[in-house]
């Protein structure tokens, strides 16, 4: 479905002057115009998209894979494509530090924008994410001091699947029947997500769960968890020597046996308190992103949330659950 490239002029220059330096990102596919185009900025947005969409739409993420997230920039290229999206979807909640300039460069009389967390009730960034994230005071995620990682709870997901639902159908009027019912699909998929992490943790013995990253605020709060993070809600902060040292007690006091660590980032510092309180290491993915590898051998948002499932259910004691 191409469409004028609007404000051309005025994208090229915002993106050479803003992002120079940076090269293409968007892994390149042909466009097949007989098809609805949608963008996404974060991968399970666009795994729900390629979901509910189906055969009627072509869907690309904006982050290639194996990249992170965190510390991604749009290049000149990606701005260039995006104005020829039909549709643009965006997790918002201060995630995306470029999304104002690319939203600002769109017509919305041709581009349905989507914010998926919009209304939703988001998790402020407080205690110890929060002091670590002021210690570097420049990170986007400071911007608005609120978790962004809500697609971590599948209810929240589903949410967020539904706003995409919509938009497609406001596109696309004339498949809405396939897209409501793959939605109603996936709507479906969710809930037994969230059946089984819901039993799974009620017979897990604790409530404690150590991690990199702190990005499962979300999941730690629809199942009664605690998440102690050694890292704040960004993966590049870093605590002190002091709060490193305070991690490694309540680590002990609460005598964790597992940390779990993060994909697409280095756990330098979560190294070093496994080290110090001789703790298992496992994965926790928190689905910024999925590698080439992941995708190859058709992981998905759900394979990996089981995955997750699975590695939380050791580090909660509950592994044969």
């Amino acid at each position: 479905m191409s469409k004028r490239i609007v404000g051309w002029v005025a994208v090229m220059l915002l993106a050479v002057t803003a992002l120079a330096g940076c090269g293409s990102s968007t892994t390149a596919t042909k466009k097949d115009d007989s098809k609805l185009q949608i963008y996404t900025s974060l991968y399970p947005l666009e795994d729900f998209a390629k979901k509910i969409g189906g055969n009627h739409v072509q869907v690309t993420n904006l982050v290639p894979p194996g990249t992170e997230s965190h510390d991604f920039e749009l290049s000149a290229r990606d701005m260039a494509n995006l104005s020829e999206a039909d549709v643009f979807i965006y997790n918002g909640a201060g995630f995306e530090p470029w999304v104002e300039k690319a939203v600002q460069s769109l017509d919305q009389d041709q581009t349905v924008i989507v914010n998926s967390t919009e209304k939703m009730d988001l998790i402020p960034v407080t205690g110890q994410e929060h002091d670590h994230s002021h210690e570097k005071g420049k990170h986007p995620h400071d911007r608005g001091n609120f978790d962004p990682h809500v697609w971590m709870d599948p209810t929240l997901a589903k949410q967020e699947a539904l706003k995409i639902r919509d938009a497609l159908i406001k596109a696309d009027p004339t498949h809405k029947a396939d897209y409501e019912k793959n939605y109603s699909v996936l709507a479906d998929q969710f809930d037994q997500l969230d059946q089984e992490y819901m039993e799974m943790v009620k017979k897990a013995p604790r409530k404690e769960f150590v991690v990199s990253h702190a990005a499962f605020g979300y999941l730690a709060k629809r199942y009664g968890l605690q998440q102690i993070a050694v890292s704040g809600i960004t993966p590049s902060d870093e605590p002190s020597p002091r709060e490193l040292q305070e991690i490694i007690e309540t680590v002990r006091k609460h005598d964790v046996k597992v940390i779990l660590f993060e994909t697409l980032v280095s756990g330098k510092v979560a190294e070093v308190v496994k080290k110090e309180v001789k703790a298992e290491a496992l994965t926790l993915n928190p689905l910024e992103g999925l590698t080439k590898e992941e995708l190859d051998r058709g992981d998905d948002y759900f394979s990996v949330m089981r995955k997750n499932k699975a590695h939380l259910a050791r580090a909660l004691g509950a592994a044969n659950e």
